[in-house]
């Protein structure tokens, strides 16, 4: 297929690439023109000045960007892909963003005679460089028929949820029980060291049980070492949880584990944590234990 890729972030590079693997007919864009240009001396194709050059004529735009300001100006902005993508061609939006800007969008390019899909990403930089994200998706059925082929080249799981911003909400599900998770490991480990026992004993019989977990599995090692460069920053988590506790406002649903968490990312941040990964929520717990 013709396709157009915007967004060469630390999950886009490599989507993108994998796309390019899988001998699509691949344009690229970036906001810092310098980063798609590396990424065409890497991995070849072609490069765009603007979001709607690079969509011109493409079957399927694929964009990964920050927050929904970004997606929209990528979209319908000034030079945005909406402006030149041709009838019933797809718009896939894998940033994480808001259930009602995805509606927007898809009320938007429906009224352009195209069609959106939101599908927001699970995974991180290390699912995204080995093809294994898990990807949740909102739209039309036809419309996730036609973009999911293109999306196999970097997925593991990929599902259609719902009609626009089925994606969305999913995502929401996953980041609110990423949340809880990480805490209570934290807790956890902060417990063993405090009761004198081997963190790393501890977790090699306890992940054979029911408290196994990805994040114990992954992330244990690394967060006794002390080391928080491994994954998706606290910035980010703390607008994803952002938009989950708007949405729960919304909606009616009580998230008070998860209102707990974002004031406990608060206080990483002003640990100087800002870019630390989500499993730095140790760091915090154990700066409060050795103050105590």
């Amino acid at each position: 297929m013709r396709v157009a890729f915007l967004g060469l972030g630390v999950m886009g590079y490599p989507m993108a690439g994998h796309l390019q693997r899988a001998r699509h007919d691949l344009v690229v864009y970036n906001r810092t023109r310098s980063k798609a240009d590396a990424w065409v001396a890497e991995h070849g194709g072609e490069a765009a000045p603007s979001p709607a050059e690079a969509a011109a004529n493409a079957d399927v735009v694929l964009a990964c960007v920050g927050r929904d300001d970004d997606v929209r100006e990528v979209a319908t902005g000034r030079h945005g892909a909406f402006i030149t993508m041709k009838r019933d061609a797809v718009f896939v939006d894998h940033t994480t963003a808001s259930a009602g800007l995805a509606q927007e969008l898809a009320e938007e390019a429906q009224r352009r005679g195209m069609h959106f899909v939101d599908a927001p990403v699970s995974g991180g930089e290390q699912g995204a460089r080995s093809g294994q994200l898990t990807i949740m998706c909102g739209g039309s059925a036809a419309a996730y028929k036609k973009a999911e082929p293109v999306m196999a080249a970097y997925a593991r799981q990929c599902r259609l949820m719902g009609e626009a911003g089925a994606g969305q909400l999913t995502k929401m599900v996953n980041q609110i029980c990423i949340a809880g998770l990480v805490q209570a490991l934290s807790e956890g480990l902060s417990f063993a060291r405090a009761a004198g026992l081997d963190p790393l004993a501890v977790v090699d019989v306890i992940s054979k049980g029911a408290a196994q977990s990805w994040q114990m599995e992954n992330r244990h090692k690394t967060m006794l070492s002390g080391h928080f460069r491994h994954g998706f920053a606290v910035e980010w988590m703390r607008k994803d949880l952002a938009i989950c506790l708007d949405e729960a406002r919304r909606n009616g649903a009580t998230l008070p584990v998860t209102s707990l968490v974002d004031q406990f990312y608060a206080e990483v941040e002003k640990m100087g944590g800002k870019r630390w990964d989500t499993s730095s929520l140790f760091a915090r717990q154990e700066a409060v234990r050795t103050e105590t």
